[in-house]
Protein backbone atom coordinates (compact mmCIF):
# COMPACT_ATOMS: atom_id res chain seq x y z
CA UNK A 1 0.00 0.00 0.00
CA UNK A 2 1.11 3.75 -0.58
CA UNK A 3 2.19 5.99 2.26
CA UNK A 4 -1.07 8.31 1.06
CA UNK A 5 -3.29 6.05 1.07
CA UNK A 6 -2.41 4.48 4.79
CA UNK A 7 -2.50 7.95 5.89
CA UNK A 8 -5.88 8.06 4.62
CA UNK A 9 -7.16 5.02 6.11
CA UNK A 10 -5.65 6.02 9.82
CA UNK A 11 -7.67 9.34 9.29
CA UNK A 12 -11.03 7.83 8.22
CA UNK A 13 -10.55 5.75 11.51
CA UNK A 14 -9.83 7.96 13.38
CA UNK A 15 -12.70 9.86 12.70
CA UNK A 16 -15.03 6.49 13.26
CA UNK A 17 -13.30 6.38 16.75
CA UNK A 18 -14.83 9.75 17.16
CA UNK A 19 -18.28 9.18 16.88
CA UNK A 20 -18.23 5.85 18.49
CA UNK A 21 -16.93 7.44 21.51
CA UNK A 22 -20.10 10.06 21.06
CA UNK A 23 -22.02 7.17 20.35
CA UNK A 24 -21.83 6.45 24.26
CA UNK A 25 -23.92 9.15 25.34
CA UNK A 26 -27.41 8.85 26.09
CA UNK A 27 -28.23 5.43 26.10
CA UNK A 28 -24.60 4.53 25.85
CA UNK A 29 -23.11 1.79 23.35
CA UNK A 30 -20.74 -1.16 23.24
CA UNK A 31 -17.81 1.33 23.05
CA UNK A 32 -14.84 -1.33 24.19
CA UNK A 33 -15.57 -3.81 21.32
CA UNK A 34 -16.54 -1.35 18.50
CA UNK A 35 -12.85 -0.02 18.87
CA UNK A 36 -11.42 -3.04 18.62
CA UNK A 37 -12.60 -3.67 15.05
CA UNK A 38 -11.95 -0.25 14.22
CA UNK A 39 -9.20 -0.65 11.02
CA UNK A 40 -11.14 -4.00 10.09
CA UNK A 41 -14.36 -2.06 9.27
CA UNK A 42 -12.41 0.73 7.83
CA UNK A 43 -10.40 -1.17 5.17
CA UNK A 44 -13.53 -3.58 3.90
CA UNK A 45 -15.04 -0.84 2.88
CA UNK A 46 -12.30 1.52 2.10
CA UNK A 47 -10.31 -0.86 -0.39
CA UNK A 48 -11.67 -4.69 -0.50
CA UNK A 49 -15.27 -4.68 -0.70
CA UNK A 50 -15.81 -1.81 -3.24
CA UNK A 51 -19.06 -0.99 -2.40
CA UNK A 52 -21.09 1.76 -3.72
CA UNK A 53 -24.47 2.97 -2.30
CA UNK A 54 -25.99 2.54 -6.26
CA UNK A 55 -24.97 -1.34 -5.67
CA UNK A 56 -26.58 -2.42 -2.47
CA UNK A 57 -29.31 -4.03 -4.12
CA UNK A 58 -26.88 -5.85 -6.77
CA UNK A 59 -26.68 -9.68 -6.51
CA UNK A 60 -23.13 -9.37 -7.69
CA UNK A 61 -21.58 -7.20 -5.17
CA UNK A 62 -19.30 -7.85 -2.21
CA UNK A 63 -21.32 -8.82 0.95
CA UNK A 64 -19.78 -7.95 4.63
CA UNK A 65 -22.04 -9.85 7.77
CA UNK A 66 -21.23 -8.32 10.85
CA UNK A 67 -21.84 -11.14 13.10
CA UNK A 68 -21.16 -9.71 16.40
CA UNK A 69 -23.57 -6.83 15.94
CA UNK A 70 -22.60 -5.02 19.25
CA UNK A 71 -20.03 -3.81 17.37
CA UNK A 72 -22.43 -1.73 15.19
CA UNK A 73 -21.39 2.04 15.91
CA UNK A 74 -18.30 1.00 14.20
CA UNK A 75 -20.22 0.41 11.33
CA UNK A 76 -22.80 3.33 11.11
CA UNK A 77 -19.92 5.80 11.67
CA UNK A 78 -18.56 3.86 9.00
CA UNK A 79 -21.34 4.62 6.53
CA UNK A 80 -21.03 8.41 7.59
CA UNK A 81 -17.34 8.33 6.32
CA UNK A 82 -18.87 6.68 2.96
CA UNK A 83 -21.59 9.55 2.86
CA UNK A 84 -24.49 6.81 2.74
CA UNK A 85 -26.18 8.72 5.28
CA UNK A 86 -25.26 11.99 7.11
CA UNK A 87 -23.46 11.98 10.48
CA UNK A 88 -26.30 14.14 12.01
CA UNK A 89 -28.47 11.11 11.87
CA UNK A 90 -26.17 9.54 14.67
CA UNK A 91 -27.97 11.89 17.12
CA UNK A 92 -31.32 9.29 16.96
CA UNK A 93 -28.91 6.76 18.27
CA UNK A 94 -31.72 4.51 20.99
CA UNK A 95 -34.56 7.62 19.83
CA UNK A 96 -37.76 6.03 18.48
CA UNK A 97 -37.88 8.06 15.58
CA UNK A 98 -35.35 6.40 13.68
CA UNK A 99 -33.72 2.74 13.43
CA UNK A 100 -29.98 3.66 14.80
CA UNK A 101 -30.04 0.73 18.01
CA UNK A 102 -27.47 -0.78 19.41
CA UNK A 103 -27.31 -4.14 16.83
CA UNK A 104 -27.30 -3.69 12.79
CA UNK A 105 -31.16 -2.81 11.31
CA UNK A 106 -31.63 -3.84 7.72
CA UNK A 107 -33.96 -0.70 7.22
CA UNK A 108 -30.49 0.69 7.34
CA UNK A 109 -28.79 0.79 3.97
CA UNK A 110 -26.01 -1.20 3.96
CA UNK A 111 -26.66 -3.78 6.63
CA UNK A 112 -27.17 -7.32 4.89
CA UNK A 113 -29.15 -8.77 7.69
CA UNK A 114 -29.76 -8.21 11.31
CA UNK A 115 -27.62 -9.68 14.13
CA UNK A 116 -27.21 -9.59 17.71
CA UNK A 117 -27.53 -13.03 18.74
CA UNK A 118 -24.19 -14.03 18.43
CA UNK A 119 -23.89 -17.16 15.76
CA UNK A 120 -26.23 -16.89 13.82
CA UNK A 121 -24.07 -14.72 10.74
CA UNK A 122 -21.91 -17.09 9.85
CA UNK A 123 -24.43 -19.31 8.77
CA UNK A 124 -26.21 -17.02 6.46
CA UNK A 125 -23.35 -16.01 5.26
CA UNK A 126 -22.56 -19.40 4.11
CA UNK A 127 -25.99 -19.97 2.22
CA UNK A 128 -25.23 -16.36 0.24
CA UNK A 129 -21.80 -18.09 -0.69
CA UNK A 130 -23.63 -20.80 -1.20
CA UNK A 131 -26.13 -19.40 -3.79
CA UNK A 132 -23.84 -16.71 -5.44
CA UNK A 133 -22.01 -19.99 -6.34
CA UNK A 134 -24.88 -21.68 -7.86
CA UNK A 135 -25.22 -18.81 -10.02
CA UNK A 136 -21.61 -18.43 -11.05
CA UNK A 137 -20.98 -15.27 -9.32
CA UNK A 138 -17.17 -13.87 -8.64
CA UNK A 139 -17.92 -12.31 -5.75
CA UNK A 140 -16.76 -12.74 -1.92
CA UNK A 141 -18.96 -12.78 0.88
CA UNK A 142 -16.88 -11.79 4.33
CA UNK A 143 -18.38 -12.45 7.82
CA UNK A 144 -16.84 -10.66 10.90
CA UNK A 145 -17.23 -12.51 13.91
CA UNK A 146 -16.32 -12.03 17.62
CA UNK A 147 -14.08 -14.40 19.36
CA UNK A 148 -16.41 -14.56 22.14
CA UNK A 149 -19.14 -15.72 19.54
CA UNK A 150 -16.38 -19.04 18.74
CA UNK A 151 -18.18 -20.44 21.76
CA UNK A 152 -21.21 -21.01 19.96
CA UNK A 153 -21.69 -24.46 18.85
CA UNK A 154 -23.39 -22.83 15.51
CA UNK A 155 -20.48 -21.44 14.54
CA UNK A 156 -18.25 -24.70 14.52
CA UNK A 157 -21.08 -26.64 12.39
CA UNK A 158 -21.25 -23.70 10.30
CA UNK A 159 -17.75 -24.16 9.65
CA UNK A 160 -18.27 -28.04 8.91
CA UNK A 161 -20.41 -27.17 6.04
CA UNK A 162 -18.49 -24.52 4.57
CA UNK A 163 -16.12 -26.90 3.99
CA UNK A 164 -17.68 -29.30 2.93
CA UNK A 165 -19.67 -27.33 0.20
CA UNK A 166 -15.94 -26.00 -0.49
CA UNK A 167 -17.01 -22.47 0.01
CA UNK A 168 -13.38 -20.17 -1.46
CA UNK A 169 -15.97 -17.16 -2.02
CA UNK A 170 -16.29 -16.92 2.03
CA UNK A 171 -13.74 -15.09 3.89
CA UNK A 172 -14.54 -15.16 8.13
CA UNK A 173 -12.83 -12.54 9.84
CA UNK A 174 -12.41 -13.11 13.76
CA UNK A 175 -12.02 -9.88 16.03
CA UNK A 176 -9.45 -11.58 18.36
CA UNK A 177 -9.89 -8.85 21.26
CA UNK A 178 -9.34 -11.46 23.37
CA UNK A 179 -12.72 -11.00 26.04
CA UNK A 180 -16.48 -12.47 25.79
CA UNK A 181 -18.56 -9.33 27.62
CA UNK A 182 -16.65 -8.54 30.43
CA UNK A 183 -14.24 -12.01 30.85
CA UNK A 184 -11.36 -12.27 29.28
CA UNK A 185 -11.65 -15.30 26.57
CA UNK A 186 -9.40 -17.60 28.10
CA UNK A 187 -9.89 -17.50 31.65
CA UNK A 188 -14.07 -18.42 30.82
CA UNK A 189 -13.71 -20.67 27.92
CA UNK A 190 -10.24 -20.80 26.32
CA UNK A 191 -9.93 -20.63 22.90
CA UNK A 192 -6.17 -20.81 21.97
CA UNK A 193 -4.76 -22.92 20.10
CA UNK A 194 -7.09 -20.94 17.96
CA UNK A 195 -5.42 -20.62 14.03
CA UNK A 196 -4.99 -24.52 14.53
CA UNK A 197 -8.77 -24.97 15.28
CA UNK A 198 -9.76 -23.62 11.94
CA UNK A 199 -7.47 -25.23 10.30
CA UNK A 200 -8.75 -28.38 11.55
CA UNK A 201 -12.47 -27.49 10.32
CA UNK A 202 -11.11 -27.21 6.82
CA UNK A 203 -10.04 -23.26 6.53
CA UNK A 204 -6.88 -21.88 5.03
CA UNK A 205 -5.80 -19.49 7.74
CA UNK A 206 -4.00 -16.62 8.44
CA UNK A 207 -3.15 -14.71 11.23
CA UNK A 208 -2.65 -10.68 11.42
CA UNK A 209 -2.16 -8.05 13.44
CA UNK A 210 -5.41 -6.41 13.23
CA UNK A 211 -4.47 -2.50 13.65
CA UNK A 212 -2.03 -2.97 10.92
CA UNK A 213 -3.54 -1.65 7.85
CA UNK A 214 -0.47 -3.08 5.90
CA UNK A 215 -1.04 -6.59 7.64
CA UNK A 216 -5.05 -6.22 6.60
CA UNK A 217 -3.94 -5.58 3.19
CA UNK A 218 -1.55 -8.31 2.35
CA UNK A 219 -3.84 -10.94 4.39
CA UNK A 220 -6.93 -10.07 1.86
CA UNK A 221 -4.22 -9.80 -1.14
CA UNK A 222 -2.96 -13.40 -0.92
CA UNK A 223 -6.42 -14.76 -0.36
CA UNK A 224 -6.74 -18.03 -2.50
CA UNK A 225 -9.90 -17.86 -4.11
CA UNK A 226 -9.17 -20.99 -5.81
CA UNK A 227 -8.12 -23.95 -2.87
CA UNK A 228 -11.95 -24.88 -2.35
CA UNK A 229 -11.44 -23.98 1.18
CA UNK A 230 -12.80 -21.38 3.11
CA UNK A 231 -10.28 -18.51 4.42
CA UNK A 232 -10.22 -17.56 8.35
CA UNK A 233 -7.84 -14.55 9.12
CA UNK A 234 -7.80 -13.87 13.25
CA UNK A 235 -7.24 -10.67 13.86
CA UNK A 236 -5.54 -9.88 16.81
CA UNK A 237 -6.96 -6.82 18.21
CA UNK A 238 -7.34 -4.47 21.76
CA UNK A 239 -10.57 -3.87 23.07
CA UNK A 240 -10.86 0.09 23.44
CA UNK A 241 -8.29 0.92 21.27
CA UNK A 242 -7.49 3.99 20.56
CA UNK A 243 -8.54 4.92 24.50
CA UNK A 244 -5.75 4.17 26.66
CA UNK A 245 -7.72 4.64 30.09
CA UNK A 246 -9.96 2.12 28.73
CA UNK A 247 -8.15 -0.69 27.22
CA UNK A 248 -8.56 -4.02 27.74
CA UNK A 249 -10.30 -2.99 30.85
CA UNK A 250 -13.70 -5.47 31.46
CA UNK A 251 -15.62 -2.85 33.29
CA UNK A 252 -15.33 -1.68 29.92
CA UNK A 253 -17.12 -3.44 27.60
CA UNK A 254 -20.68 -1.11 27.22
CA UNK A 255 -20.07 2.09 28.78
CA UNK A 256 -22.67 5.62 29.05
CA UNK A 257 -20.60 8.46 29.41
CA UNK A 258 -21.52 12.23 30.12
CA UNK A 259 -20.67 14.88 27.84
CA UNK A 260 -17.89 16.08 29.93
CA UNK A 261 -16.38 12.13 30.09
CA UNK A 262 -16.55 11.87 25.75
CA UNK A 263 -14.89 15.37 25.49
CA UNK A 264 -12.01 13.82 27.61
CA UNK A 265 -11.98 10.61 25.72
CA UNK A 266 -11.72 12.61 22.80
CA UNK A 267 -9.15 14.76 24.04
CA UNK A 268 -7.26 11.30 25.30
CA UNK A 269 -7.95 10.26 21.38
CA UNK A 270 -5.92 13.03 19.79
CA UNK A 271 -3.09 12.20 21.78
CA UNK A 272 -4.02 15.00 24.86
CA UNK A 273 -4.38 17.63 22.47
CA UNK A 274 -7.36 19.58 23.45
CA UNK A 275 -6.65 22.36 20.52
CA UNK A 276 -7.21 19.88 18.25
CA UNK A 277 -11.08 19.22 18.98
CA UNK A 278 -13.23 21.46 16.78
CA UNK A 279 -16.13 23.41 17.12
CA UNK A 280 -17.73 20.30 15.33
CA UNK A 281 -16.18 17.70 17.58
CA UNK A 282 -18.57 17.90 20.63
CA UNK A 283 -22.03 17.36 19.56
CA UNK A 284 -24.94 17.81 21.88
CA UNK A 285 -26.88 14.40 22.27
Amino acid sequence: MKKEEITSLHRTAQNVREEIIKLTAGGGCFIGASLSCVELIVYLYKVFLNLEIQQLNNPERNYLFLSKGHDVPSLYSMFTELGWFEKSRLLNHLKTNDHIYWHPNRKIPGVEFHSGSLGHLLSVAMGVAIDCKIKGFTNKIIVILGDGELNEGSIWEGLLVASAYKLDNLIIVVDRNKFQANERTEELIPLEPLADKFKAFGCNVQRIDGHSFVEINNAFNSLDFNSHKPSAIIADTIRGKGLPSIEERADRWFCKFTHEEIEDLLVELKGGDKTQLSSETIIAR
